[in-house]
């Protein structure tokens, strides 16, 4: 079983953040597997391998996913999925912020809170790659690839760098509170244009954006140090206080942070084991 985030090829890292492999046994877990999915900054192609699973948005509506692969815009809310079988087995690519638009065109936004069929907005040769990572002999080859699809989508690239692009991915690497007026001087805009491209490139508004990532740190934060207590969380991720992280957890999940991460605590993942050395990297990778 695993649960881990490997780095694609340097020459890809452009475009790609990494690529997540998800794989559970269930054979020690007797009830539904049910995971809590905050949002996080990405976008990303779900492979689904083996299993399946239901999904229930924040509106509380229930929807079943018989897709094989599915895209995932930036989600704003929480979503809650229910595991079935006796095992999952999910590869998936996750993009840089503006990684998506540049390789497809697409605005963002309207991919923004999406689930949708992969082959509705990437090349249909995505079927093959499904079928080959399915039939992997084991992970390395399916890294492989990976590797080899997101090539032929680069070469493919319908639009070109922006300085906004390098931007966002500073914002990623905890510099998600500068000033707007800086974020757009950067990119060599005025604040105008760069909410507009923004909007275009990533699907949310930039301070929506950066309070996605500050909230995903704190998420992060408090999986890898489950012994802090929730001020000094707040303060490392810079909120002002534990009223501040509240008002964003509820916001994002409509739960409070210990509720939250109750439900972390009954994940599959964390049932598993799995998770101490994905939250320490996670972790690391915000400081």
């Amino acid at each position: 079983m695993i649960l881990k985030d490997f780095l694609p090829a340097p020459a890809f890292r452009d475009f790609i953040q990494f690529y997540r492999i998800v794989h559970f046994e269930f054979d020690k877990i007797t009830e539904v597997s049910i995971k809590a999915y905050p949002p996080k900054p990405e976008e990303c192609i779900y492979f689904l391998l083996k299993g399946s699973f239901d999904i229930e948005f924040q509106k509380c509506h229930k929807e079943n996913v018989h897709l094989l692969i599915i895209f995932f815009g930036q989600q704003t809310s929480i979503n809650r999925r229910y595991f079935y079988g006796d095992g999952f087995l999910n590869f998936q690519i996750v993009f840089q912020p503006t990684g998506l638009f540049r390789l497809t065109g697409i605005p963002a936004f309207e991919l923004s809170n999406q689930c949708l069929e992969a082959e509705s907005i990437l090349p249909k040769n995505i079927r093959l790659v499904y079928e080959q990572l399915q039939n992997a002999d084991s992970y390395t080859e399916m890294l492989l690839i990976a590797d080899r699809f997101v090539g032929v989508l680069i070469s493919n690239a319908r639009k070109e760098q922006h300085l906004l692009d390098s931007v966002s991915k500073c914002m990623m690497k905890g510099n998600s509170n500068v000033p707007l007026g800086w974020l757009a001087r950067e990119s060599c805009l005025c604040t105008k244009q760069f909410k507009r491209k923004f909007y275009e490139r990533i699907g949310v508004n930039p301070k929506t954006y950066a309070r996605i990532i500050r909230f995903n740190k704190a998420f992060n934060t408090k999986n890898a140090h489950p012994d802090w207590d929730w001020l000094k969380v707040a303060i490392e991720c810079n909120y002002s206080d534990y009223q501040h992280l509240s008002k964003d957890y509820k916001e994002f999940t409509g739960l409070t942070p210990p509720e939250l991460h109750l439900l972390e605590n009954n994940s599959p993942e964390n049932v598993l084991g799995l998770t101490k050395s994905l939250y320490d990297s996670r972790f690391r990778a915000t400081y």
